[in-house]
């Protein structure tokens, strides 16, 4: 196994250096859900959540949290974020909701961290939400789909996984 990089030399964590690696144009899409029942997705579907607007701040608290990735993750860099697109998508079929995360930013560093971070923090808030009518929500499959920039390049996940 190779040498860890938040590892120095005697195996203490260290934030890795990144002054020296290429700026560039780079782009993370994470995707996860939250299953609920199906009253539970009726209820946001016609506006009659008791908490009001659930979606429209679980994608604010996702950009919300994607900026704050470096505060909330130790060893992460700090990142200037140009851009942040949370979507959440009921589904009946689950049921429940599709959380997904678009970051970028141009720099020397990727921002899959952002991206898992915006839909973990959106699904949580979803939870928080909604838990006063449903407190068996489930929340899952949170994983990076598609990645670009940087020296690996582009890469995109499996339909399988």
């Amino acid at each position: 196994m190779s040498r860890l990089s938040h590892l120095d030399e005697s195996g203490r964590a260290r934030m890795v250096d990144v002054t020296d690696k290429p700026t560039t144009s780079r782009r993370a899409v994470a995707e996860g859900r939250i299953r609920c029942r199906s009253e539970t997705l009726a209820l946001v579907k016609e506006g009659r959540a008791p908490k009001g607007a659930v979606v429209q701040t679980a994608e604010l608290a996702g950009v919300m949290a994607a900026k704050r990735t470096g505060d909330l993750i130790p060893l992460c860099h700090p990142l200037p974020l140009t851009g942040i697109d949370v979507t959440i998508t009921p589904d009946e079929a689950l049921p429940g909701f599709n959380v997904r995360a678009e970051v970028r930013a141009s720099g020397s560093t990727g921002v899959e961290m952002e991206a898992l971070t915006a839909v973990s923090v959106a699904c949580l808030t979803l939870f928080d939400m909604l838990k006063a009518v449903d407190r068996e929500m489930v929340i899952e499959g949170i994983h990076v789909t598609a990645k670009s920039g940087g020296r690996s390049g582009s890469w995109t996940a499996s339909e399988a996984s």
